[in-house]
């Protein structure tokens, strides 16, 4: 058992926690069905990552092939693949590559890397698993959810 620590914690600390808890009672926003245009009066927050002229290629494909199949549920496991590449992609852009940036040592980015690594298989089988019992309507819903984040 640990016990906790005697000092107080940082005021940003407390902010901090205190912005979390408020955003985990407060209901989800809903997705807008059209994302606005730069330069409108009120653009949404956002967050972006890059990622390759391959992948972006890749995601283009299976959402066209997914969207314009008679049978979307043929295109579950492209599309499952393709969510678990976008995850890995991501996590590598948000968090490895800054990590590796500040330089923090051999031993800490190695612990990272594979926790990261760990973390994404349990994710991409999550991920696998809901995607492969969807019917076609939640296939495309997903697939326009995705293709909303490539404009």
């Amino acid at each position: 058992m640990t016990t906790p620590s005697k000092r107080p914690p940082k005021p940003a600390a407390k902010a901090v926690a205190k912005s979390a808890a408020k955003s985990a009672t407060k209901p989800a926003a809903a997705v807008p069905s059209k994302v606005q245009a730069k330069g409108s009066a009120k653009a949404l927050p956002h967050l972006r990552f890059y990622h390759s002229e391959a992948l972006r290629t890749k995601t283009l494909a299976v959402l066209t092939a997914l969207e314009e199949a008679d049978d979307p549920t043929e295109h579950r496991e492209a599309l499952a693949k393709l969510v678990a590449e976008l995850n890995d992609a991501g996590m590598d852009y948000c968090f490895i590559r800054p990590l590796k940036l500040a330089k923090p040592g051999f031993l800490i980015e190695q612990s990272a890397s594979l926790g990261m690594v760990g973390a994404l298989q349990v994710i991409g089988s999550v991920v696998r698993n809901i995607i492969g019992r969807m019917d076609g309507p939640r296939l495309l819903s997903i697939s326009a959810s995705i293709r909303q984040l490539t404009l």
